[in-house]
């Protein structure tokens, strides 16, 4: 698994929580499999299409100095996917230097000897997108999709650090990124279950084990790397030879050659590496271990290890693992979730890494619930399976999804998951940039008795138990008076957005189509002009509740049956809410669309909302509000919403409600949400995908033939966000929660969203708190290495909007970082305007960056929301680049006056009281009050 380095925040969060398992297998086992019997041909209602081969075109070749490239042409949009792997990660490293791999990922985002500065101010400059660099147990990576007329440039700063790089490292630098990556490791433990994968780590490989430590290190590691170490890291792993580089997109072989000829040729192979290669650890026997922790769940972990990638078991497996926990008549959901109703959620998953692999289960209980009647449930359940195997309609339905995983992701060249990052991992694990195909087809060609074979071998013994308990809400009393003494005896390149066709059907649904043919799959969303804003305040989350039921049974089918159609078709489905807008959303393949339309039309027309589901999704939800109220950031957003739109504005509440208004709410009251708002003339549909309008309008008019608006006129809804008036000093609002790390968020009421002056606002922005170089990032995170990131910004909406400046921070520099913040936004608009070269920085990262932002269908989707719901112009983007491209520090600064004003007038602190509060009122910025995280004054 790879561990995700933000574009924002920074480098690799390597709490990863995937691996893989390993187990014997003895005759007996070899046996009950060859006597499984086969399974009978899948049933559907009807003949559905067969699922295409796929494939990713590639020319390999290495140069002299063993770079080995590969090059894979797509020319649907004038970008160029680069993606450098180092065949290096966490399992390369000796005892003593866990940590190296992933703290040197941090240093080559810092400058190389002939670009002496941070790497994002160069790819910004550039219009880079998709960008990013991750370390995990076998290799570090960087990559970004460039503008095809960038390719030059992104070349040579990649080449730069692979071929220049040490004479840029100092103590400094080596000073400040193992600060920011020990910030990251106290922001992720500080999450709820944030330790889980230490504890995971330390009880399935042994010591000596390549996988025996965690990719982000130890603390005392990292405190120990000193710059001799550091370097000679870098010459031994960081040669050519140990590299491989992807380039996808617009670009030739030929092309190709030449440009990586011209800036890598010179740099040298480096040292020969040695690599542990398949090193599976069987564990024997169950191991058990409780934690802990601040959650507001129980959950288990059970792990057994595994193969490595790329073997036809750790294919199987994974399949296993979707017959067990993938989709709602899976078996582990069923019985857990539905039947039995004992847990909110269950997963499974088998991760391959390199040279082993681990089989997870993860299941959350109910709050209070029972971890050791689960347990048995997952044991029992994965019993049954391995020794009866899978029904054929079970492995249809995985196949079927993850076919459809596969496709997916051939749409897009770059980033997690897409083409060019496929194509290095085969060739890096697997020595051929196209062994991804053995899986697909393995996958593909997969029969009953493959899957109960891989797992009799792997899931029978040698398992690891985790239990993460609530960590119960603890107080103190009043102590006594110690000063009287002993008592005597007694009592944490510029693009045109895609051209939109609009239509409207008879029923009066709106349609908003953007065509696009790069993968065969149709997403649709269906956005009703009503959300949480509409919700009575005694049944606060009935627009979040309402769509989610809505997706577990209509008036034919059961929630079952509705999950095992989504397989069967390759379709998913979802429904949400917002404050001002609900959507009912399906992505579907091309050759399925039909079918597949027709079982989206019956849960937008027919929910049933029976008593078993409502009550489940219910349940859910609550369960989802409890572990909000557990965590920092949704804790510091919550109190900041209240205290700026007032507790009685709807704007002001929690989309999701409270515990005790969710469970207020009956199925009745759902079914008169969905009767009241969901109307063809209170309906948008917005289609991106492989589909003409003429071919759309149609199929659309059959499937919702029968959904005619209603004569009753449309009821009223609250008017847009009037926030209450600030006056006087700022106030600042302290949440106690016990911690390694404090969660600030300052914000400020705005003005409406106005597409004339947006845009200006956007490029204000982007310097002062919105890229990873701005102003307020490379300050907190970068100068000071107090937070793993920091920024701020203002998003759409419907009348008066919330700015708001955030970080997470060390709790013992929280008083600091909150005085750097607020002289931060003070000095932008006096003393300390935004300078031509940081509004020009934030012009070509904007501008250049707008082809790539628009790469796949779900961006496109996103845009097209936004004019729905928030009243973007469909023509917004003509004028964008231009507008843009004219920002000169005027037009900033009076940007900056609008937008930060005389900055936040509220502040929301969560964070440890007794160690911040007497620091923070010592600042003197305004009145100090202590808060639950409801909002609500205590003592």
């Amino acid at each position: 698994m790879r561990t995700t380095r933000l574009a924002l925040l920074g480098s690799a969060a390597v709490a990863v929580l995937m691996a893989t398992a390993a187990q014997a297998q003895t005759p007996a086992f070899a046996a009950d499999v060859a006597a499984a019997p086969a399974a009978a041909a899948p049933q559907s209602r009807e003949q559905l299409a067969p699922l295409p081969d796929v494939d990713i075109p590639f020319t390999k070749f290495t140069l002299d100095n063993g770079l080995t490239v590969i090059v894979h042409e797509d020319h649907k949009a004038p970008i160029v996917a680069v993606n450098i792997w180092y065949h290096v990660g966490s399992k390369n490293e000796p005892e003593g230097r866990s940590g190296f791999a992933h703290l040197f990922e941090h240093l080559m985002f810092n400058g190389s000897e002939n670009y002496n500065t941070d790497f994002f101010k160069g790819t910004e400059l550039l219009g880079a997108t998709d960008q990013n660099g991750t370390t995990n147990s076998d290799r570090t990576n960087y990559f970004q999709n460039v503008p095809t007329t960038a390719l030059d440039s992104i070349l040579w700063l990649e080449s730069d650090r692979m071929g220049h790089l040490l004479g840029a490292i100092d103590q400094a630098r080596l000073d400040e990124q193992r600060g920011v990556v020990q910030n990251e490791k106290r922001q992720g433990e500080n999450q709820p279950y944030g330790r889980v994968f230490n504890a995971v780590t330390a009880a399935t490989w042994p010591d000596e084990h390549p996988y025996g430590h965690t990719v982000i290190g130890s603390m005392d590691d990292l405190n120990a790397a000193d710059l001799p170490t550091v370097q000679q890291w870098f010459r031994d792993y960081y040669g050519a030879a140990n590299a491989v580089i992807v380039l996808a997109g617009d670009i030739t072989p030929e092309v190709a050659r030449e440009k990586v000829e011209r800036y890598f040729g010179d740099i040298p192979s480096g040292p020969p590496v040695t690599q542990p290669q398949r090193m599976v650890h069987r564990m024997e026997g169950e191991q058990r271990e409780v934690m802990y922790d601040r959650v507001g769940q129980p959950r288990l972990y059970k792990v057994w290890n595994i193969t490595p990638t790329g073997e036809a078991d750790t294919d199987y497996l994974g399949m296993v693992a979707d017959v067990l926990s993938s989709g709602r008549s899976s078996r582990l959901y069923k019985r857990l979730v539905i039947d039995e109703q004992l847990a909110t959620s269950v997963q499974a998953s088998a991760g391959g890494r390199e040279i082993a692999g681990q089989f997870f289960v993860v299941a959350t209980a109910k709050a209070g619930g029972d971890l050791g009647r689960i347990e048995a449930i997952v044991d029992e359940e994965m019993a049954r399976l391995l020794r009866d195997g899978p029904t054929a309609e079970e492995l249809e339905r995985v196949r079927t999804q993850t076919a459809a995983g596969y496709i997916r992701g051939l749409e897009r060249i770059g980033g997690f998951g897409g083409k060019s990052d496929r194509l290095a991992a085969s060739e890096v694990f697997q020595g051929d940039p196209g062994a991804w195909r053995e899986s697909y087809q393995r996958v593909v060609a997969a029969r009953p008795g493959d899957l109960t074979a891989a797992g009799r071998r792997w899931l029978t013994d040698g398992s690891y138990s985790l239990e993460v308990l609530p960590f119960p809400d603890y107080t103190t009393t009043a102590g006594v008076d110690r000063s009287a003494g002993l008592p005597a005896a007694g009592p944490a390149p510029q693009a045109a957005f895609p051209d939109v066709q609009t239509g409207q059907l008879s029923n009066g649904m709106k349609v908003m189509l953007v065509q696009r043919e790069s993968v065969p799959t149709v997403s649709m969303n269906l956005i009703l002009d009503a959300g949480a804003v509409v919700d009575p305040d005694d049944k606060a989350g009935l627009g979040q509740l309402a769509p989610q039921v809505m997706t577990n049974g209509t008036d034919d089918l059961t929630a079952l049956e509705i999950s095992d159609r989504l397989q069967l078709l390759g379709a998913t489905l979802g429904a949400g809410s917002g404050s001002n807008s609900t959507s009912v959303s399906m992505t579907a393949l091309t050759a399925r669309l039909e079918p597949s339309l027709d079982l989206y039309a019956d849960v937008i027309l027919n929910p049933a909302f029976r008593a078993d589901d409502f009550q489940r999704v219910q349940a859910q939800q609550i369960a989802g509000i409890q572990q909000a109220r557990r965590n920092p950031g949704a804790i510091a957003r919550t109190v900041l919403n209240r205290e700026l739109y007032g507790p009685d504005s709807p704007y002001g509440r929690p989309n999701s409600g409270t515990e005790a208004t969710v469970a207020s709410i009956t199925p009745a009251d759902a079914e008169a949400w969905h009767e009241t708002w969901f109307r063809p003339d209170n309906a948008t549909l917005v289609v991106v995908g492989d589909v003409s309008l003429a071919e759309l309008t149609p199929q659309l008019e059959r499937a919702f033939a029968r959904w005619q608006a209603p004569s009753t006129p449309m009821p009223a809804k609250p008017g847009p966000a009037d926030a209450l008036d600030a006056s006087g000093q700022p106030r600042i609002l302290i949440v106690d929660r016990a911690g390694p790390q404090s969660t600030i968020i300052g914000g400020r009421v705005v003005d409406a969203f106005d597409p004339a002056s947006e845009p200006a606002i956007d490029t204000m922005n982007t310097a002062l708190g919105g890229a990873f170089t701005s102003r307020i990032n490379m300050n907190l995170r970068e100068d000071k290495g107090w937070s793993y990131g920091a920024g701020g910004g203002v998003p759409f909406g419907r009348g008066e909007r919330i700015y708001a400046v955030s970080a997470g921070v060390q709790s013992d520099k929280t008083a600091e970082s909150l005085a750097e913040l607020r002289r931060e936004l003070t000095e932008v608009v006096g003393s300390r305007p935004l300078t031509g070269e940081e509004i020009a920085a934030a012009r070509a990262n904007m501008v250049q960056g707008m082809a790539g932002n628009w790469e796949t269908n779900a961006a496109i989707a996103g845009e097209l929301q936004n004019m729905v719901v928030w009243g973007v112009p469909e023509n917004y983007y003509e004028t964008y680049a231009e507008i843009v491209a004219a920002m000169d520090e005027r037009r900033a600064a009076e940007a900056a006056r609008e937008i930060v004003g005389t900055g936040p007038t509220t502040w929301v602190v969560v964070g440890d009281r007794a160690s911040i509060e007497d620091k923070i009122r010592a600042l003197g910025i305004g009145e100090v009050q202590v808060v639950d995280v409801d909002g609500n004054p205590v003592p």
